[in-house]
This record gives C-alpha cells, sequence and structure tokens, in this order.
C-alpha cells in the first residue's frame, strides 16, 4: 500500500457523472463541483428490474492518486490520523513491471462503481481520476462521512515481501471517532473475505494479519471512519503471481464483482 511518500498542494476534484453501462466498460469519471471531495451520483438509467441498492449510497476512496510522485512536499504533509500524525499520502507501491498501485486501485474501482449505479445507488468517491494529487488521507475520510455513506471500501494493493501472497481485509480499532461502526466494519470485512474467496482466485494472505483480517489502529481511513469500512489490500504487487493478476483487467472486474457482492450482503 506504501512506498515513498510524494505530492502537491492542492487537493484533487473528486466526483463521478451519472453514466452507467455494462462492467466490462466501466464509465469514465468527470470531476464534480465541490472542490474539497465527490459528488453524490444518482443512478440514471439503471434498469427497474433490478435495484438491489436502490436508496443506498456507498463510498468507494481508490488509495493515493497517479500523479502523487510529482510533489514531495504536498505529501510529506504531517495529518492527525485521530491516534497520531502520518504523511498526507503516499505514491503508492509498484509491480516490478512498473504498474502502479494508484492505476489498479482506480480501475478497480471506475468497475465498482459502474456495477453499483446499475443496481440502484448512489456512489461516493474520493478522487475523480487518476491524474491528479491527492487529497491527504485525512480529506478522503471527511469525503465519505459527509456523504453519509452506507458503507464504504478504501481500495489498495500493497507492497509486501516478494515471497507474500494474497489480499487482506483490515479492519479499524476503536478510537473515539469510530466507536460506533467498529462491530459493522468487522462484519462488513468478513463478507469482503468471504466474496473475495468465492469470487475470486486471490488467496488470504500470508504475510498480513491472521487469516486474511488484520485490525489495524494507525490508519486515518480507519480511525476516523463514521461510516462502516473497511480497507482491503487486494494483493502484493512484489510478488509475481500476484502481480500477474492484479494487472489484469478480467482480475480487476473479479475484485469488484465481489465487493459488489459483499455489499450487497453486508446491506441486507
Amino acid at each position: 500500500m506504501v512506498v515513498a511518500a510524494v505530492g502537491l498542494a492542492a487537493l484533487v476534484a473528486a466526483g463521478v457523472d451519472g453514466t452507467t453501462g455494462a462492467h466490462a466498460g466501466a464509465p469514465g469519471i468527470s470531476a464534480g463541483p465541490d472542490a474539497q471531495g465527490a459528488a453524490i451520483i444518482p443512478a440514471q438509467g439503471v434498469p427497474i428490474t433490478r435495484h438491489p441498492l436502490k436508496g443506498k449510497i456507498i463510498g468507494i476512496d481508490p488509495g493515493h492518486n497517479g500523479r502523487n510522485y510529482t510533489d514531495p512536499s504536498y505529501l510529506d504533509k504531517q495529518v492527525w490520523n485521530g491516534r497520531e500524525w502520518e504523511d498526507c499520502d503516499t505514491t503508492g507501491t509498484v509491480t516490478d513491471s512498473g504498474y502502479t498501485e494508484a492505476l489498479f486501485n482506480f480501475r478497480v474501482a471506475q468497475y465498482l462503481r459502474a456495477d453499483l449505479i446499475r443496481d440502484g445507488a448512489r456512489v461516493v468517491m474520493t478522487r475523480a481520476s487518476n491524474d491528479g494529487i491527492g487529497p491527504c488521507v485525512t480529506a478522503r475520510s471527511a469525503i465519505l462521512n459527509d456523504g453519509h455513506a452506507n458503507v464504504a471500501v478504501d481500495i489498495h494493493a500493497d507492497g509486501g515481501p516478494v515471497s507474500g501472497r494474497g489480499f487482506a481485509v483490515l479492519e479499524p480499532v476503536a478510537d473515539g471517532p469510530n466507536d460506533t461502526v467498529i462491530s459493522s466494519s468487522a462484519r462488513f470485512g468478513a463478507d469482503v473475505r468471504a466474496a473475495m474467496l468465492d469470487g475470486t482466485s486471490m488467496p488470504v494472505s500470508s504475510y498480513d494479519g491472521v487469516d486474511g483480517i488484520n485490525h489495524r489502529d494507525d490508519l486515518a481511513g480507519l480511525n476516523l471512519t463514521k461510516v462502516p469500512k473497511i480497507l482491503i489490500e487486494v494483493g502484493n504487487m512484489k510478488n509475481a503471481t500476484d502481480a500477474g493478476l492484479l494487472t489484469s483487467a478480467t482480475f480487476q472486474q473479479q475484485v469488484a464483482r465481489a465487493l459488489l457482492a459483499a455489499i450487497i450482503t453486508f446491506l441486507r
């Protein structure tokens, strides 16, 4: 998830339009009018025969951003994550072939967003493209909280040991702001773990957490959340087998479908 810190002094305008489409052709995302965060997206053109998420608001945070590497001073800025100071953001990690985590995160988010809108949900995104910088991790959490999401997911990939494989679901530890969503986040985390095992070929992590679950108290996105939320490290970009999956559009779509299934299960 985290490599070197680099960044720029401006928040990206996040938001999405109401375009819908088939999963395999995830629609593009255009910046909304709110420079502080994401617009809430109405489900326009969704088939009336299938609305399992009608009336629900889903938050998606694709970690990092594609141009974070261009301004170290912005990303090095310290922000309070609820327990301690941490960097505003980082560049994210990268495969040995140069495929960035930021791009992986955003592509999965695009596929997931398209699926959610198709199923009747309104979607809050923390960034609108992969060619911006930021926003800081604290701002991302505020965007999802202020959007009144019924549930939210932070999408990441890890930069772990070369021999390590698999996904890990990171869950919050009670620290004040998130106290009321600890049990619901754990329930959502269990749904995500089950859906990933059922819908993808990625195993649980061999090095992160226990049986695919890890409780973290050092991440702003989890410490500051006021909505049920988990962070998923979908795989290890430094492992050749995982990297082969993570860079595949087919696998990215499978991850999006697994997250969709977990969201539907959780909200039922």
